[in-house]
């Protein structure tokens, strides 16, 4: 099955977020990302690789959050030179994985596309041709573990947080994930007014969506605490007052590039702490576009 109206939506029956059903084939799913996923025109294109080379200080921006949070989580628990090292699952191009080997870390991922992984390797970053089901089989574990823009795409998102506190993540370690704050206020708002389908339940691309608590329930209910989150931009709010990117790129592009101004106005004056107080306030009532959440193991 590949159209939306395929599939309808449920709660989970045991951890609570939002997902398809029915769960699209493992088989289906293997091919959608091995191949399919990335050579959809209207999903992942070349030009991905291109957004992230043209929009390269936007993307840093996320990788050095990351980083910011990893810094004050191992300062006190590793050596001054010892080397962190972090995995990436689902890495895709693995344009993380090339920032934080710049930062000094040892870095090693899996992605089920061969493409990205012959892209990656031309960059200098050795991957392994896997995905989640794969996960028991990597040898060594990491103080870090990267879930971004992944567990939205996952049949058994548990199963993969319960695998990777299992076989890959030191127990002193931590997991960082970033995934859609879907269902959010501002989001049903929009919705609402302007009958957007909820345009976010977008099966079989997205099979989970999650809110603010139904990630957090959900690492709690796998074994996990959590050590830090907050939200991104609200996207949305471009929506409530009037500028529907729904189906528009060209009001979307315009969009992101005030969002890309607002964070650059922060950032380079001095103010990226402010930036991120204010992002960990929007978190505690539910708005913003992306979640970013960390953990460690109980």
């Amino acid at each position: 099955m590949e159209n939306r109206k395929d599939y309808k939506m449920m709660e989970d029956p045991q951890y609570g977020y939002i997902r398809c059903d029915p769960i699209p084939s493992p088989e289906f799913l293997e091919g959608f990302y091995a191949g399919g996923f990335y050579e959809d025109p209207n999903a992942f294109r070349e030009s991905a690789v291109e957004t992230q080379l043209a929009q390269k200080e936007f993307f840093d921006w996320r990788w050095q959050d990351i980083h910011r949070v990893f810094k004050e989580y191992f300062k006190d628990k590793r050596g001054a030179d010892d080397q962190l090292s972090v995995f990436d699952i689902g890495c895709g191009f693995a344009f993380a994985l090339m920032y934080f080997k710049n930062q000094g870390f040892e870095v090693s991922g899996m992605e089920p596309s061969l493409r990205a992984v012959e892209y990656a390797k031309k960059n200098g970053i050795d991957l392994q041709v896997a995905g989640v089901d794969d996960i028991d089989k990597v040898e060594k574990k990491y103080d870090a573990v990267l879930v971004l823009d992944v567990i939205e795409h996952l049949p058994d998102p548990a199963k993969a947080l319960i695998d990777i506190r299992t076989h890959l993540l030191k127990p002193d370690g931590l997991l960082a994930m970033h995934l859609a704050n879907d269902f959010n206020p501002f989001q049903e708002a929009a919705n609402e007014v302007y009958d957007l389908d909820q345009y976010w339940f977008a099966p079989p691309r997205h099979i989970n969506c999650f809110t603010v608590e139904s990630i957090r329930k959900l690492v709690e209910k796998c074994g996990y605490e959590v050590e830090y989150l907050e939200t991104s931009f609200p996207m949305e709010l471009f929506l409530l007052m009037g500028d529907v990117y729904i189906g528009d790129h060209s009001i979307g592009s315009k969009c992101h590039a005030k969002r890309v101004a607002f964070e650059k106005a922060l950032r380079t004056t001095g103010r990226t702490e402010f930036l991120h107080k204010f992002y960990k306030a929007m978190s505690e009532l539910g708005v913003g576009r992306e979640v970013e959440i960390f953990c460690r193991p109980k």
